[in-house]
């Protein structure tokens, strides 16, 4: 044997493209209220307060008048891209065409940015009143923070989720209607997994934990997202919501377009993605915050 065939050894590179670990998509948007919009802001929803029936004290008496409070609540757009460009001479190199990955890769982040602006929008200012010119803060008696009893703030607790979902129900939300949700990290998942009441068949009346995932319980549904914000004490902002409470417009869906760009040396491909979308918190009183130490 020649002492030269080394020299036609091949090298053989693989032929798929893996993407990396992400969160792929948006978790949150088929959870809000959400509808397509044009124009420079919009107005997802006109909002009638609840009124009294008036007590008839005496006979033949002028007919009053009852107004309702009514609001507004306005969502305002911003604008995202996602340009990505591959060279032709690259991909002459390349076993697999990576444009299909590329794309996929690209909608994923779209849908993480959906979830960034609900999650901002949960507990950030919304904009109110007949032009969007009122300022609205998310009220502080709609945040849980210390579990009763306790003498400090604690993680996410099986006291932390009855007090927030009596509080909706104070605040008159209808649960049978209007599905209940709350977004978790791995931190609350693993703090709620220390919970008798969850782990326990004794306190429930089918498993809570689906191939060790809890997905449900006290009538919520639980969503693993890594994305939510903590604030000034490093508390992290759990919420509690109600499906109708939160809104996502969009004015533009994920559109996605492939095209080569002859205008550049390579005549290399471009994977382009933009996107129109706003969120905003449709009324506060369906909403609570769990703050929860980590």
């Amino acid at each position: 044997m020649s002492v030269n065939i080394p020299t036609h050894y091949v090298q053989q590179y693989s032929s798929n493209i893996q993407l990396l670990l992400q969160q792929k998509g948006s978790k949150l948007r088929d959870l809000v209220m959400t509808g397509s919009h044009v124009g420079k802001q919009a107005s997802p929803v006109d909002q009638i307060g609840a009124i009294d029936m008036q007590s008839v004290t005496s006979r033949f008496q002028p007919i009053g008048r009852v107004d309702a409070p009514t609001d507004r609540r306005w969502v305002f757009p911003s604008d995202f891209d996602l340009p990505q460009l591959l060279d032709s001479f690259d991909k002459l190199r390349l076993l697999t065409d990576p444009e299909s990955s590329y794309v996929t890769n690209a909608v994923y982040a779209a849908g993480r940015k959906m979830d960034d602006l609900i999650i901002d929008a949960f507990f950030g200012t919304a904009k109110t009143g007949e032009s969007g010119s009122t300022s609205t803060s998310f009220p502080a008696g709609n945040q849980v923070a210390v579990d009763f009893g306790a003498s400090g703030n604690v993680g996410l607790t099986v006291a932390k989720l009855k007090e927030g979902k009596k509080l909706l129900m104070e605040n008159e939300v209808d649960l049978e209607s209007d599905p209940l949700c709350c977004v978790v990290t791995a931190e609350q998942h693993d703090d709620l997994l220390s919970e008798a009441q969850i782990i326990s068949t004794d306190y429930n009346d089918r498993p809570v934990l689906v191939d060790g995932k809890i997905q449900r319980f006290l009538g919520i549904d639980f969503i693993h997202c890594e994305r939510l914000d903590t604030d000034a004490n490093s508390y992290r902002r759990v919420p509690l919501f109600a499906k109708s409470g939160m809104y996502l417009g969009l004015w533009n869906d994920m559109t996605t377009d492939i095209s080569q760009r002859r205008d550049l040396q390579g005549h290399p491909w471009q994977a382009y993605l933009y996107m129109t979308a706003g969120a905003t918190r449709l009324e506060e009183d369906k909403i609570m915050e769990l703050k929860c130490a980590e």
